[in-house]
């Protein structure tokens, strides 16, 4: 959509609007948080959350490090690990603020975080609505994409329609890319019909201002 949007909160009410103006139903939306990439999101962890899931690849250039956080006493590894990497739970603390930039082959993620998960999640379950407005008022700098599939009113197809929420991203072919401070709302008609004179008439029926059509 070529709206622009001052904050997570604006975007995901005008997501939630459109929704229910032009369509029939909705599922329950599915986040998915992006792991930490940025000093600014790390900091903001480090300040705003008890734990996160650190994930290490089983390589000699990490160890070191690896053995810092056990010093600190920040990690804990549990007794049986993958034999390609490693996982854990990092106790988040500003002491922890002179680690950035993190080696190569970790990853630091929030996804089993209360509000956005716990240990038990998994990466695709689905959340509730209210479940979904506790993640965006600590969302601060971190990344989330949110999808909804929908049966968007007067389209015969309904596979793959439905609705996309880039949060600090940018949906893209492949994948979404980072970009802090950018909120979009991307429609999804789906493979069968985005290309067809039906989709097209459904956009111009929606009385939606949106950009030219794109694959992904």
């Amino acid at each position: 959509m070529l709206e622009s949007f001052p904050d997570a909160t604006s975007a995901l009410a005008r997501a939630r609007a459109i929704m229910r103006d032009l369509a029939d139903w909705s599922t329950n939306p599915w986040p998915q948080l992006e792991p930490i990439k940025t000093a600014e999101q790390y900091t903001y962890a480090l300040r705003s959350f008890d734990t996160a899931r650190i994930i290490a690849d089983r390589d000699p250039v990490v160890f070191p490090f690896l053995d810092e956080l056990v010093r600190r006493d920040a990690i804990a590894f549990d007794a049986e690990q993958p034999k390609s990497w490693l996982t854990a739970d990092l106790r988040l603390s500003p002491i922890l603020a002179d680690l950035w930039p993190l080696p190569e082959g970790v990853m630091l993620s929030l996804d089993t975080t209360v509000p956005f998960g716990t240990a038990d999640t998994e990466p695709e379950d689905i959340a509730t609505e209210e479940e979904l407005d506790r993640m965006i008022s600590v969302l601060g700098p971190l990344s989330l994409d949110i999808s909804w599939n929908c049966g968007w009113r007067g389209l015969a197809e309904l596979k793959d329609c439905g609705m996309q929420l880039c949060l600090n991203t940018v949906w893209g072919e492949e994948a979404s890319e980072l970009s802090l401070g950018e909120f979009g709302v991307w429609i999804r008609l789906g493979t069968r019909v985005a290309w067809t004179p039906e989709g097209e008439v459904w956009r111009r029926a929606s009385g939606l201002l949106l950009g030219e059509p794109q694959q992904g």
